[in-house]
């Protein structure tokens, strides 16, 4: 908790006197404004009548006018039409909250003052000036620069320089201010009214951090810092599967790939480097592993996403051209198509199909069978026991029909000149519609179409010598059955996971994973050390799964930061924030890895536009992760298996993380990234799972 104290300098006294007076003139210009646009509202009530009665009058003419006579009546129509249509209510600023941020600045010997809000209002008179803090050009003066700083910006028409006399976040609620956080000061106002100065490093991310977070290439030789546990695994017998189980930060992927390594280079003819597979969910940690093995001479070893390995396995199992892949089916969708159930019911629906029937056109043609019948698609979420919505049985059939409706190209194709099959803006013409669905397959199929040809006719692929599947926990049945037929006899494998890390609903349990991936004799070892986190990520990471979380206690052999939780009314208070809190972090450890996990790409797109002018800001897309040391801005779900020295959670909200199972893990997950210190920050009503945020009201 932050240390208050009671007694306030001159100098603060000032800012909240500055900072009062300020919001005084500003809800008051706000409720000059509103009475102003009232009156104008009441005077022109009855104008509009008239308007409406003379467009009425206007209608009436047209409709007997001559032809000549008709083009200037349809043109005054139309103007009439827009005028009456034109509100007379006048966007404001709200008044119990106008702004968010104070920025002062002086060009020359004229001192101005900027209140950094949601809308717009400019009222020269009586010195109030908010701005649009997403589109004006003023506010990136408060991004880019602290109090006291030079700067120098070219705006639309002029170049501007100055200094930056204040650069505040503000909290207004209610009307009333409560919170100012400067660059050098933080000031707080108690429910009894009086207010009090914070410890300026509760609001720091704390220092020490750099280099915490293991990086590929940092360690030469990792296997002198495994501990027991982790080195008896990698030395596991090469035709023993092994399961690798361990909360995050345990080691899991240092011990599956190490233990690749060594069976590789024990046994290079039985088990060839170059037949190794290595199959994990995300780019991200693909990306990863493919860097951790350069080290250990096992460069060569195929590192794949499970999309990538699905594809490339069924162009190689089924031949000939592929059909369209699609990659952004609704979440429902994707869901059921990966969800236990639905594998239990196509291995009933499908029990007699005959060997012959499994080529990808006959195997297309019976999954769309069974994906527009609403009986077959309610069973299986039936058998889904609540994982899966009753809505997911009319939005697969919806999207299924989609898939199959004939191509608009098809359609078009008696059109000979291209320029005619191309929209306004050059794309093609169905792109962006639903009709751009047509003749297309889903990703989640070609698992799907692979489980049917490798259980009714096999695969005739070569073996894989020793399979390294990472994050295992998020796998379908669908996909364990097919690497399972790619193994080679006896099968060797390494299966890496933890059921609390799972972001989706296709996890069956362990049992059933290596039962179906044809290893039920696998062994289990279970690693008990967190490594990565310190021990107050790991306590509030516990008390974010809740009743998930597993029984037992996590070895945890350090203590660390404090986790810093940070509300704010506004995502436009918290945005500021972080940028403020980023800069600072950087200038003081550049060599730090940052991780800022939103909950969704667009989420952590809306704060890149904001901290993109922080030095070495990348915004992470598809996973594509440099590993250096920088701030990455990234969604939760790409960053699963990785590490930072800082993980900042920017939207820890109920809306981001409402009160369900999904819900727990994925900020679980996004907060065990964490080596060094953890924040997390909402922007509105705070997620229910940290009530250390405060109630989500």
């Amino acid at each position: 908790m932050n240390h208050a104290h009671a007694v306030l300098t001159a100098e603060e006294r000032a800012i909240i006197a500055e900072e009062q007076s300020l919001l005084e003139r500003a809800r008051a210009s706000i409720g000059k404004q509103a009475e102003k646009a009232a009156r104008s509202s009441r005077a022109t009530n009855g104008g509009d009548l008239r308007s409406v009665a003379a467009l009425r009058a206007l209608r009436d003419e047209a409709g007997s006018a001559s032809a000549d006579d008709l083009p200037p009546l349809l043109l005054e129509l139309e103007v009439r039409q827009r005028l009456l249509e034109r509100s007379n209510d006048v966007a404001l600023p709200d008044a119990s909250a106008p702004y968010f941020a104070h920025l002062r600045v002086r060009e020359g010997n004229v001192p101005r003052d900027y209140l950094l809000g949601r809308t717009s209002l400019l009222d020269t008179p009586a010195g109030v000036r908010i701005v649009d803090w997403r589109i004006a050009p003023v506010a990136r003066i408060f991004y880019r620069y602290r109090e006291g700083d030079d700067y120098e910006e070219s705006f639309p028409g002029r170049d501007v320089e100055g200094v930056v006399e204040a650069r505040r976040v503000v909290v207004v609620e209610d009307g009333a201010l409560t919170r100012i956080v400067g660059d050098d000061v933080v000031l707080s106002r108690g429910r009894d009214g009086a207010w009090t100065r914070e410890d300026r490093r509760g609001v720091a991310l704390s220092a020490g951090g750099a280099g915490t977070a293991v990086r590929p290439g940092a360690h030469a030789d990792i296997t002198a810092l495994l501990d027991r546990d982790q080195f008896a695994a990698v030395l596991a017998p090469a035709d023993q599967a092994l399961v690798v189980l361990g909360s995050a930060g345990s080691g899991k992927t240092t011990v599956a790939l190490h233990r690749l390594a060594r069976i590789c280079a024990s046994d290079p003819v039985d088990h060839a480097l170059e037949r190794a597979l290595v199959v994990v969910p995300e780019e991200g940690l693909a990306r990863l592993s493919r860097r951790l093995l350069e080290p250990l001479g096992a460069a060569a070893t195929q590192v794949q996403t499970l999309d990538t390995w699905a594809y490339e396995l069924a162009r190689r199992v089924f031949g000939g051209p592929m059909p369209k892949v699609w990659l952004d089916a609704p979440g429902v969708v994707t869901s059921l198509k990966r969800h236990p159930a639905l594998y239990d019911a196509l291995r009933a629906r499908y029990a007699k199909l005959p060997a012959q029937s499994t080529t990808l056109p006959k195997l297309r043609r019976r999954l769309a069978d069974a994906f527009t019948d609403r009986a077959f698609l309610d069973g299986v979420v039936t058998a889904a026991n609540g994982d899966l919505p009753r809505s997911a049985v009319e939005e697969t059939v919806r999207h299924t029909m989609l898939q199959l409706a004939e191509p608009l190209a098809r359609q078009l194709a008696s059109i000979t000149v291209p320029e005619l099959k191309r929209a306004v803006d050059g794309r093609a013409i169905d792109e962006g519609t639903p009709e751009e669905l047509a003749g297309t397959i889903d990703i989640e199929d070609l698992p799907i179409f692979l489980f049917l040809r490798a259980w009714r006719s096999g695969l005739d692929v070569t073996p894989v010598a020793h399979l390294v599947a990472d994050e295992a926990e998020d796998f379908s049945l669908f996909e364990l059955f097919v690497l399972g037929k790619q193994l080679a006899a006896p099968p060797s494998v390494t299966l890496a996971g933890d059921e609390a890390q799972q972001t989706t609903a296709c996890f069956a349990g362990w049992t059933r994973a290596v039962e179906v991936l044809g290893t039920a004799d696998a062994a289990t070892c279970r690693l008990e050390v967190s490594y990565r986190c310190p021990r107050p990520v790991v306590d509030l990471a516990r008390r974010i799964l809740g009743p998930l979380a597993s029984e037992g206690t996590m070895k945890m052999p350090r203590d660390g930061a404090p986790v810093g939780l940070h509300p704010f009314p506004e995502e436009g208070h918290a945005h500021l924030f972080l940028a403020t809190a980023l800069r600072d972090l950087v200038d003081r450890e550049p060599g730090a890895s940052i991780g800022v996990l939103a909950a969704s790409p667009d989420a952590a797109r809306r704060l890149f536009e904001v901290v993109s002018d922080v030095p070495d800001t990348r915004l992470v897309v598809d996973g594509a992760f440099s590993f250096e040391p920088g701030i990455d801005v990234a969604d939760v779900d790409s960053a699963k298996g990785l590490e930072f020295d800082y993980v900042i959670v920017p939207d820890a909200t109920a809306v981001a993380y409402p009160r369900n199972d999904d819900a727990r893990r994925r900020l679980h997950v996004a907060a065990t990234r964490a080596s060094h210190q953890l924040w997390l920050v909402s922007g509105g009503r705070p997620t229910p799972l940290v009530p250390e945020l405060g109630p989500p009201a």
